[in-house]
């Protein structure tokens, strides 16, 4: 089996105890984090599968709670995350949740913004090595991986946005690895998600913010920590 790189075998630099369980539920929570945009004030989170059967014992929970706190998956803090959240006033609640599911490995995330009252939210998939897909933001179906630096960009499905968007990045010479799109209607809103060969610069993104189409741009980047993504003004 074909792999990209030493991450997909032995995974990430971790608190344990469990790759799939922990670190990449870390991950899952981290990017919600990141997508909000702000800290969360409430945070709903229903686990599926295995996930649901197995949260406590492998500090699922905690690490979900550690990464809507924006830690790291080697974040020392990890195992205290959960009493931290609760300094930090966010109020969040763990359930099990029943019916179908992408992954035995799923997450369900329902977000509220401490600052502006935003609502998200999210589902998240852990894939094996601390690996994991973002599958759903607010109805949209999208295939996040976290691996590359990361673009979200919701507009309007209006005729030559999409054409707009690739001529910035054309421009700003910012290469594409990855491209998926989802939207609610003919013409209505959408979502487009870019996973980019580099991290985005402030300058791309002030471009993209510019398009008469586009409502609102966020980057994702797993790679970089809290203050360098308030940098880019990760906000709607």
């Amino acid at each position: 089996m074909r792999f990209k790189d030493v991450f997909s075998i032995i995974g990430p630099a971790m608190v344990g105890p469990s790759s799939s369980h922990t670190a990449g539920a870390a991950r899952i929570g981290r990017a919600a984090r990141q997508v909000l945009g702000e800290p969360a004030r409430e945070a709903e989170v229903t686990f599926f599968g295995s996930f649901a059967a197995t949260y406590q014992g492998h500090g699922t929970d905690r690490a979900i709670a550690g990464g809507l706190l924006d830690f790291a998956t080697d974040d020392s803090r990890l195992p205290d995350s959960i009493e931290l959240a609760a300094e930090a006033g966010m109020e969040i609640s763990f359930g099990q949740g029943t019916g179908l599911f992408p992954h035995p490995n799923t997450v369900r995330l329902r977000l509220v913004g401490a600052q502006t009252g935003t609502e998200l939210t999210l589902t998240g998939i852990s894939i094996g090595g601390g690996n994991i897909e973002i599958v759903d933001i607010d109805g949209f179906g999208v295939k996040l991986t976290g691996m590359y630096p990361t673009v979200l960009i919701q507009h309007m499905d209006y005729l030559g946005v999409l054409a707009s968007v690739t001529d910035v990045m054309r421009k700003g010479q910012f290469n594409i690895g990855h491209m998926s799109l989802d939207r609610k209607n003919r013409s209505g809103a959408a979502l487009t998600v870019l996973e980019l060969d580099e991290a985005a610069t402030p300058e791309l993104l002030y471009e993209l913010k510019a398009l008469s189409a586009v409502k609102s741009v966020k980057v994702v980047d797993l790679n970089e920590s809290a203050q360098e993504l308030k940098g880019k003004d990760n906000t709607p």
